[in-house]
């Protein structure tokens, strides 16, 4: 009898052991890939639910998302790469674009060239975003977001002024300021506010004029004729007394929010931020940016956006890929609810054939805000945004203040370039 009894406990304690040992080999067998981003409530989540729909076909795949203070983030994988080690870095990485070209060109072989795989399909996203992470003919990244950019109005303000939304379609930086001028003469409210210490604007205006701080084989472009024409505009508006000074983010978004400010020229990302007033609903408008009056120059341009990459020491690299390509390289219906969702305006261009895209928006006075959005999209001129963008910005940021007091445009052009020659050196 205690012999049948210890047989019995033998079989028992060996299933349990058998179990828990099929247990470790399920959860060894499923797959983990670790993303590193900023931003929970918007990057993440946008990651998180494209996890959602490649785990329902690959029910082994679980992701992990970290998430970083933008900042914080890119000084670790900035350290990481440089130091060479690879111990503790994610399979996949978001990066802005403006920094992009840099840690391509810095570090080449630690990101995996996605077009190598002919898994992505890259004509069906924006050619400005493809630009963005090509370097020597390959592409690395799986594009991510826009800062497709707009005029955002109060249209309750400009039609005070008499002003139509016809009336602010396609104009120029000229036809803002003689705008900016009416409404503030018939409302008292400013036409934008603006922060001295920030150049988004110039950007926004360079980049609509197809030109750069910098050539496509990544020289210096400070002297050329789009640049003087979008620091001349930049410098007339800083002049022309539209706008309210302001410092920070929360000041800048308050100008607005509060009702003060009567418009902002900013990327797509900003919509959120709008429409967090619900008061406010049916009081905004949506125009196309402004443009220079040069020839070439367009209504459309970008401010901001990001992208993912894929690591060449990956754990996962062939799970991560697959994962990109099958979900953000082709899930039209993913990009439908990540826009309704987060507001992530994304770059696969025929997701915009989808119902949030052409949906009206009562908020904007029933505009087919994303649909609009998706136009100007593909008429951003692409550029290459280089390897010393943010010192770019500040050099031209330390000019500011001049441009804004009257200052030489011809002055600027030259302390700019120096500047940023001697930190390309």
């Amino acid at each position: 009898m205690k012999k049948n009894v210890l047989n019995r406990r033998n079989v028992v304690a060996g299933a349990l052991v058998g179990f828990s040992f099929l247990a470790a080999s399920a959860a060894q067998a499923a797959t983990t890939v670790t993303v590193w981003c900023w931003d929970k409530d918007f990057n993440g989540a946008t990651m998180k639910e494209a996890a959602a729909r490649y785990t329902k076909l690959h029910p082994d795949f679980t992701i992990n998302v970290v998430d970083f203070a933008k900042p914080d983030m890119e000084q670790k994988l900035q350290a990481q790469l440089a130091s060479g080690t690879t111990d503790g870095l994610p399979d996949i990485v978001l990066i802005e674009d403006y920094g992009a070209q840099k840690y391509l060109q810095s570090f080449t072989k630690d990101f995996e060239p996605l077009s190598d795989t002919k898994a992505i399909d890259y004509k069906t996203f924006a050619p400005y975003k493809v630009a963005l992470s090509t370097v020597a003919g390959k592409t690395y990244s799986l594009p991510f977001d826009s800062g497709d950019s707009a005029l955002f109005y109060r249209s309750d303000y400009l039609a005070q002024a008499g002003y139509k939304a016809e009336d602010l379609n396609n104009i120029t930086w000229d036809k803002l300021i003689e705008i900016g001028k009416a409404v503030e003469a018939k409302t008292g409210h400013k036409m934008l506010d603006l922060d001295l210490n920030d150049d988004g604007i110039f950007r926004i205006m360079l980049q609509s004029a197809g030109g750069w701080f910098f050539t496509p084989d990544g020289k210096s472009d400070i002297t050329s004729p789009a640049f003087k024409a979008a620091l001349s505009q930049y410098a007339k508006l800083l002049q022309s007394g539209i706008y309210k000074p302001v410092s920070g983010w929360a000041d800048y978004t308050g100008g607005f929010t509060s009702g003060q400010i009567a418009a902002t020229v900013t990327g797509v990302w900003i919509v959120g931020t709008i429409k967090s007033v619900a008061d406010q609903s049916g009081k905004w408008g949506i125009a196309p940016t402004p443009r220079l009056d040069v020839k070439g120059a367009v209504n459309a341009s970008n401010l901001g956006g990001s992208s993912w990459y894929v690591l060449s020491s990956a754990k996962n690299k062939a799970t991560a890929v697959d994962f990109l390509a099958q979900v953000w390289g082709k899930d039209k219906d993913f990009y439908q609810k990540i826009l309704v969702g987060q507001g992530a305006f994304g770059t696969l261009l025929p997701a915009r054939e989808g119902d949030a895209f052409k949906a009206s928006d009562a908020f904007f006075g029933g505009a087919p805000v994303w649909q609009n959005f998706s136009t100007w999209l593909a008429a951003i001129p692409p550029v290459n945004f280089g390897t010393f963008t943010n010192e770019a910005d500040a050099a031209v940021d330390a000019q500011i203040a001049g441009l804004a007091k009257g200052g030489s445009v011809d002055d600027a052009i030259k302390a700019i370039d120096a500047q940023l020659k001697q930190q390309m050196q």
